[in-house]
């Protein structure tokens, strides 16, 4: 199973909304070779962490089945956030809270651990983050954590309070 968060915050050029561009990401994801996409999570609402002076972000969880290198898969990904306009400068790599017009993060890779050089797998905050687990638990409830072994539910449960809130019902895909 390989599971990728999607989340946006500001519109694109083409005055995208955070939800069409994140409806836009999915489609695109479909696209790259080897991948296929099995399930998609409800749209969630969700404040930044930490807390900022930045519009809220919408948040979703897509889940694949397939097999592919994470390296090469990332930077597919990448291309995909550069084609909403997102330029990953210096000064928004020593920023990883800064707002986006797109977001995609490999959560994980059919259970892969990987320490270094990127990805690091699973991802390494997204234990800590409620628009990441919330979301991720509508696509694979069964889910265990590669390294601590907790599910998602679990995990969600031991977080300090998140603001998230539903935005739009699942898709799935037949």
């Amino acid at each position: 199973m390989i599971l990728i968060a999607i989340g946006a915050n500001l519109s694109t050029s083409t005055d995208r909304s955070p939800q069409s561009t994140c409806e836009w990401a999915i489609e695109r994801m479909r696209q790259i070779p080897g991948l296929t996409l099995d399930s998609f999570s409800p749209w969630y609402l969700s404040e930044p962490i930490p807390k900022a002076a930045q519009p809220p972000y919408v948040n979703g969880m897509a889940r694949f089945s397939g097999a592919a290198d994470p390296a090469w898969l990332l930077n597919r990904l990448h291309e995909i956030e550069a084609e909403t306009g997102r330029a990953r400068r210096e000064s928004q790599i020593n920023d990883l809270n800064a707002p986006r017009t797109l977001d995609l993060d490999l959560i994980d890779l059919n259970g892969l651990i990987n320490s270094g050089p990127s990805p690091v797998l699973p991802h390494p905050r997204a234990h800590l983050r409620a628009f990441v687990l919330v979301p991720l638990h509508d696509v694979a409830p069964d889910w265990l954590h590669p390294i601590s072994g907790k599910t998602a539910a679990a995990l969600v449960a031991a977080l300090p309070p998140q603001q998230i809130a539903p935005l739009a019902p699942a898709g799935r895909i037949a």
